[in-house]
């Protein structure tokens, strides 16, 4: 069986030459070929490749912000094609996130598909995304930008307690009405709020118990919606959801939650396309 691959990369000539590569391999099967950030995480959900290449320096949504906006179980195997600092490939390596270092030859090409195919039969891989969110998390540490903050400025009223994230210099007090979505990889929790994805290290388990459980639901394995953000509810495949949030943020409801949407329909939230 070939694998299903996705490419991804902002420049026509980069995006052939990567084409034309895979297909000397004679194993993969090219299902989506994307020249931007925000065409990578629509291709990641409607086509579920098992592997995506994709340029890690891209205008706009840029590779590492398409992995941070991914759900966890939704996230193929990333290799990142990449003229990364030093310190960045040693981040990579030691997090053992895949990537070719640019120019492009077949050689590493063919080394990639392999270690894929190998992480792909192992039942002891952890997520890929976990493994990426644990690099970047490296670099900022390189940069002096550690998390240190705490997790929350605590309030008697849920709806006033704020999630506490460093990010860059700052350290930014996140309203919980204002994330949209968050999900886990592994250490690190991603929040999605006001058009931004921030990391911090914490479990989903320990920011849950600070968050509304009357808006926040989750609605797969590591993914937890702010319900005050659908704006339409999408079928898909199998019993499962799209759900579309405000700034076109498509997530998918996996089987096992489908009756959180079913109820939440129910009760007047919205009507199913």
């Amino acid at each position: 069986m070939a694998l299903r691959v996705a490419i991804v990369d902002d420049e026509p000539l980069a995006l052939g030459l990567l084409r034309s590569k895979l297909q000397k391999t004679g194993v993969v099967e090219i299902v989506a070929e994307c020249k931007n950030g925000r065409e990578a995480i629509d291709a990641a959900l409607t086509h579920s490749p098992d592997v995506m290449f994709m340029d890690i320096q891209m205008p706009g949504i840029d590779g590492l912000s398409v992995v941070k906006r991914l759900q966890d179980d939704e996230t193929p195997l990333i290799v990142f094609t990449t003229a990364f600092e030093r310190y960045a490939i040693d981040a990579f390596d030691l997090y053992a996130v895949d990537y070719i270092v640019k120019p492009i030859d077949q050689e590493r090409i063919e080394r990639a598909i392999s270690r894929a195919v190998e992480r792909m039969s192992s039942s002891e891989t952890p997520s890929n995304k976990s493994g990426i969110i644990g690099a970047i998390g490296e670099i900022r540490k390189h940069n002096g930008r550690e998390d240190e903050a705490p997790t929350t400025i605590w309030s008697n009223d849920v709806n006033q307690r704020k999630i506490v994230i460093k990010e860059r210099d700052e350290i930014v007090l996140l309203d919980q009405s204002d994330i949209a979505w968050l999900d886990a990889a592994g250490d690190y929790v991603c929040l999605h709020a006001n058009g931004e994805t921030y990391i911090k290290r914490s479990t989903l388990k320990e920011l849950l118990g600070q968050l509304d459980s009357n808006t926040f639901k989750r609605v797969h394995r590591s993914t937890i919606v702010n319900l005050q953000y659908v704006e339409k509810v999408i079928p898909h495949t199998k019993g499962e959801f799209f759900l579309i949030l405000q700034q076109d943020q498509k997530i998918k409801v996996s089987r096992n939650y489908r009756d959180t949407i079913k109820t939440f329909l129910d009760n007047g939230g919205l009507t199913a396309n």
